[in-house]
């Protein structure tokens, strides 16, 4: 594994505090938090200044769309800019990928298309659809951390959503494992007297946002709270939305129910009131909402309702998403912020008042400890693997195309300008990106939870 080494900032965040210290690095792993007198000999020394050390981010949900759909990412690229964006771990989402991850053999296909293309550390999460019940075992059996439906369309035809039978069918067999069931919370209510069908000026965003009102995923979010009830099986809700569920998941969890909810960073830092008509680069489902609902989106992630924040990474081929056009009824809905969560998290968070740790909580260790790996991963501790960010949390700048790694540089987020800015990432002990350079070969691994929780570490493409 090379020569141990240390890296010694007056800045490490630890235990909820920025202390001055060292990190120890042995053999892909975290061995000792030191001062600098008491580093061993044989440790080569890496002085960061004032910088930031903090563990690497954990994204436990992203589209990455290979095989089958690499034009509009890839493990490659999506890996790189996971990279140069603090994030050393993440999972990968069942659907738009050729084919769905709704079996065995689509998973071992999957996988297959690994090899020498990750660049950071993966996890993955299979599907469920109607019909597939008998492959849940198998794909928990290869080592998916838990899977993934809609209860809506999902725009990919071969992803078709749930409905309550398929739920009572499948809940049983992943309570039984003790695997979360990820749920996309919309329930098309479009038959509703209250409903607004997007037909006159689709380019209005104004008109898009009524179209898929709150309470489609409000009536969503209450189904699976009672199906949870039901059948004790672990829930979680994706990119929540509305701000008006988070009185119902809190009961819930008042009610000890196993339910857990994240939201993203564009309903974080995004609000309805500055998207532009026509800018489909901003359309996303569930939408984004207004202000006063993302101030309570903040104040969900205080009190612990919404237990962390992941991008929902979601590209696309620039022509779906039809900007020239600018309509956003048709258009590909779908945010990419793989890449840039964390300055935009920092930014707006320190603005509220919230601190680094806060962020470090949200975005490392809450979803390491949703996917069941926080002995390893999201946090600083001896014995857990070197997964560490360099970071400059006052270094300012505005977001240009030129810093983009992902596949395509679409982004409504272009422009803005942040404070924070990633200087260094490692994974397991590898520098993987180093002020805007990355290694000379990936060394990302594949996470297989083939044991049902235990944390397997299996190198599928040596």
């Amino acid at each position: 594994m090379g020569t141990p080494f240390a890296i010694k900032t007056k800045s490490l965040l630890r235990n909820g505090e920025l202390v001055s210290a060292c990190v120890l690095i042995k053999d892909g792993k975290i061995v000792g938090i030191v001062q600098d007198d008491a580093i061993p000999a044989g440790y080569a020394v890496h002085d960061v200044g004032d910088n930031v050390v903090m563990s690497g981010l954990v994204d436990s949900h992203v589209h990455i769309n290979e095989p089958g759909r690499t034009e509009w990412e890839g493990f490659d690229t999506a890996t790189r800019a996971a990279a140069a964006g603090g994030i050393t771990t993440l999972t990968d989402m069942p659907l738009n990928c050729i084919p769905v991850t709704t079996s065995s053999a689509a998973f071992d296909e999957k996988l297959r298309h690994i090899a020498g293309r990750i660049w950071i550390d993966i996890c993955f999460w299979g599907g469920v659809v109607p019909g597939n019940a008998s492959e849940l075992d198998k794909m928990m059996r290869q080592g998916v951390m838990g899977f993934k439906c809609f209860l809506i369309h999902s725009g990919i035809d071969d992803f078709p959503n749930v409905e309550r039978p398929d739920l009572e069918q499948s809940m049983p067999i992943l309570a039984k494992q003790g695997l979360p069931l990820l749920v996309h919370a919309e329930l098309d209510l479009s038959h509703g007297v209250n409903h607004k069908p997007l037909t006159d000026e689709p380019h209005k965003y104004a008109n898009f946002l009524a179209s898929r009102p709150g309470e489609w995923e409000n009536e969503a979010i209450k189904l699976m709270i009672e199906l949870c009830r039901e059948f004790g099986c672990r829930v979680h809700i994706v990119h929540l939305s509305s701000s008006d569920a988070l009185p119902l998941i809190a009961k819930a969890k008042a009610e000890g129910l196993r339910i857990t909810t994240e939201t993203c960073p564009h309903y974080l830092t995004l609000a309805a009131e500055d998207v532009p008509d026509g800018n489909t680069a901003f359309k996303c489902t569930p939408p984004i909402r207004e202000r006063e609902n993302s101030d309570k989106l903040w104040q969900g992630l205080k009190d612990g309702t919404i237990d962390f924040i992941v991008s929902d990474h979601s590209p696309c081929a620039p022509e779906l998403k039809l900007l020239a056009e600018g309509n956003f009824d048709k258009a590909w809905g779908g945010i990419s912020s793989l890449q840039l969560g964390l300055p935009a998290i920092w930014t707006e968070a320190r603005r509220r008042g919230y601190s680094l740790s806060d962020v470090s909580r949200w975005m490392s260790y809450g979803p390491a400890k949703f996917l069941g790996i926080d002995s390893v991963k999201g946090s600083l501790e001896p014995g857990h693997d070197a997964d560490i960010v360099v970071f400059a949390p006052d270094q300012t700048f505005t977001l240009d195309q030129s810093m983009i790694h992902h596949r395509h540089k679409l982004t409504p987020h272009m422009g803005r300008n942040w404070q924070g800015k990633v200087l260094e990432t490692y994974v397991r002990g590898n520098k993987v990106y180093d002020h805007g350079q990355f290694a000379d070969q990936p060394l990302g691994k594949a996470i297989l939870d083939t044991n049902k929780g235990a944390y397997t570490n299996a190198n599928v493409h040596s």
